[in-house]
């Protein structure tokens, strides 16, 4: 697990710098994927459910392009705003089997 996640961000650093920095607006859904597609939900009875993210870089194309416009206007203030705002959607598109 320890390493999965190490070789999660060294992947997204290394996406961020070839990209110059574009790739930082599509991390914060592989983040919010890769953490809610690996945790569990103990229900009322102690069963163990796992939660499964249904998001995607293409179905989010929209989103990244409007909060790329909003973080430029803000000189970066937004991208703490959109970073939240990743999480919302991420966990409104999320199941649990």
């Amino acid at each position: 697990m320890t390493l999965d996640i190490l070789g999660h961000l060294i992947l997204w650093f290394i996406l961020i710098l070839i990209t110059f920095g574009i790739g930082a607006f599509f991390f914060p859904y592989s983040f919010s994927k890769f953490i809610l597609n690996r945790s569990e939900l103990i229900d009322e009875h102690g069963n163990a459910r796992k939660m499964v993210c249904n998001t995607d870089i293409f179905g989010s194309i929209g989103h990244v392009i409007l909060w790329i416009i909003i973080s430029i206007l803000t000189f970066g203030l937004g991208y703490a705003f959109y970073f939240y705002k990743v999480w919302n959607y991420s966990l409104n598109n999320t199941t649990i089997e």
